[in-house]
């Protein structure tokens, strides 16, 4: 379990290399973290339709990954757990989703929909070009595809994030924290 562990941390350190300002390989990125970011995280089982119902990862708007995201999805689990993509066109109160990435768009968008989904057991993910941050929020510093934890906004959802994860952040809100 521990080589398992150092081998999938390795690969996000891997895959967090340099950035360049050609998007497709900043999104890649991006898509990896999310796959590798689920064995981490602990939802409540009434986040899930059922037992062996998959992880769903949604993206809110435009797929900016081109493919990558439904590849690395392909190629990973959660135990008896598929993962899943969903694309979606606007805020959808009743989409199963574990995880809800939110690229740029209009911000008043973006606000109600991290405000629609606090408390929720879904992990909210934004990118690095959105100024309102979710439970993990994308950085690019120096090149480097980077993120940041609100480990108290994931609180609020039931959510547990392995200290492992906690321990990879550029910065951690801590549970307790205003």
């Amino acid at each position: 379990m521990r080589r398992r562990l150092l081998t999938v941390l390795g690969c996000m350190f891997l895959l967090a290399g340099p950035a360049t300002a050609q998007g497709s390989l900043e999104y890649a990125v991006k898509a990896a973290y999310l796959t590798k970011f689920i064995p981490f995280i602990s939802w409540p089982d009434a986040a899930f339709a059922g037992a062996g119902a998959p992880v769903t990862i949604c993206v809110l708007g435009v797929d900016v990954f081109g493919g990558n995201l439904e590849k690395a999805a392909a190629s990973s689990r959660l135990a008896d757990r598929a993962i899943a993509v969903r694309y979606l066109a606007g805020p959808d109160p009743t989409a199963s989703c574990q995880i809800l990435f939110i690229g740029a768009g209009d911000q008043t968008l973006i606000d109600g929909t991290l405000d629609a989904m606090r408390g929720r057991p879904v992990v909210t993910v934004t990118d690095s070009n959105v100024r309102a941050r979710g439970v993990i929020a994308f950085v690019v510093v120096n090149n480097n595809v980077r993120f940041d934890i609100d480990d108290a906004l994931a609180s609020q959802g039931g959510l547990i994030i392995s200290s492992k994860l906690l321990g990879l952040a550029r910065t951690v809100k801590q549970r307790g924290q205003p």
